[in-house]
């Protein structure tokens, strides 16, 4: 493995700047390397210690990020992971959600590029995930919980610094989003009556994953009335039948992400993740009438024509593709609410598990320690 210290002392590796925390931020700022916030000075020191937990050479690219097309190092990742205020043993699942969005389904360059208000959301499964600190309970999607914080302002960090997504110039967002900090949640296996979202896709249960989504900020449902599935189904549906969507136009994978007491209603009723899926699709519905003349125009007599070239105006339009790419996950704490998630649409989730470099499913992160 090439030298930490010989690569820290290449031409351009370093930059020197004042020490005082305020001179650190005004420099950085002033750089356009910082996402608006403080941050911690990636001294080599500071990386050197995150880069403990990597197992790859430091120099070889992870990926490379558009639009820029940037090298992904570990060595370069590790710096935004501290900037971000990254514990070392976040530094594993930082790496991982990046290559989840390297994946081509996902489209990481027409996410970084579009104008629409969309961010990765970081879906984190498995042991490893409450071995770090992930939040899945109360305020899952909000503030205060370091992991999910840091994990998910590192992933934004290095996709602006290594892939240049800079406002005005490699991201073209209109007004784009609050989750453009972070968007970083962890499911509540404990509490959901249902397969955890990795094990849906076929990982075993000890494994640790994550699922990228190209999503917009959460939209709440609200429901403290309803005590059948049919009930908190219909408000769910209601919440996610909307004009303005791009999933009525994209295939795409948008996020149900129910609060555990409704799951636990929905599930005592009998159904299953399927069954769930297959009734939102069906009833989460707009007539294309609601949609404005140009749009019915272009999106559905034109782009959509084979289904809605000679369709009266009352046909009700999906708010997905098919049933099954729902993604239904359960996170948060007590109360009645849950989460629509929708997404940029030209997308689809990607899922990575993390593994050692001889393939094997990792166990814990003292694994990846070097020693």
């Amino acid at each position: 493995m090439s030298s930490l210290a010989a690569m820290l002392q290449a031409p351009g590796a370093m930059v020197q700047c004042d020490e005082d925390p305020e001179a650190v931020y005004e420099f950085l700022c002033e750089k356009g390397w910082s996402d608006g916030l403080p941050v911690i000075p990636p001294t080599p020191e500071r990386v050197e210690r995150m880069l403990a937990y990597c197992d790859r050479d430091f120099d070889q690219p992870v990926v490379k990020i558009p639009p820029r097309f940037g090298a992904a190092t570990p060595l370069r990742i590790a710096a935004n992971a501290v900037m971000a205020g990254c514990k070392p043993q976040y530094f594993p699942l930082v790496m991982l959600a990046l290559e989840a969005l390297a994946e081509e389904q996902y489209n990481l360059y027409g996410t970084q590029a579009t104008t629409h208000p969309c961010t990765p959301m970081l879906i984190f499964n498995g042991p490893i995930a409450k071995e770090v600190g992930l939040n899945s309970g109360n305020n899952a999607m909000g503030n205060y919980f370091r992991a999910n914080a840091a994990i998910g302002r590192a992933v934004r960090l290095a996709l602006v610094n290594i892939g240049a997504a800079i406002p005005g110039t490699g991201d073209m967002a209109t007004a784009g989003t609050p989750a453009k900090f972070t968007f970083c949640v962890a499911e509540n296996e404990d509490n959901s009556p249902w397969e955890p979202l990795h094990v849906e896709q076929g990982l075993p249960k000890d494994a640790t994953a994550v699922t990228v989504v190209a999503a917009e900020s959460p939209h709440n449902v609200n429901d403290h009335e309803s005590s059948s599935p049919e009930g908190i189904l219909t408000m769910c549906a209601g919440t996610i039948a909307n004009t303005g969507s791009n999933n009525a136009y994209y295939d795409g994978q948008p996020v149900m992400a129910f609060g555990p007491e409704h799951a636990a209603t929905v599930a005592a009723g009998g159904m299953s993740k399927a069954d769930v899926k297959q009734w939102l699709w069906e009833h989460a519905t707009i007539p294309m009438s609601k949609f404005s003349k140009e749009g019915i125009e272009r999106r559905f007599r034109r782009k959509l024509a084979a289904q809605y070239a000679d369709a009266p105006l009352d046909t009700p339009v999906h708010m997905w593709g098919k049933p099954e790419d729902l993604i239904i996950i359960v996170t948060g704490g007590a109360g009645k609410h849950s989460q629509w998630v929708p997404t940029f649409g030209n997308t689809r989730a990607a899922t990575r598990a993390l593994k050692r470099a001889d393939g094997e499913f990792v166990k814990s992160i003292e694994e990846l320690k070097r020693g």
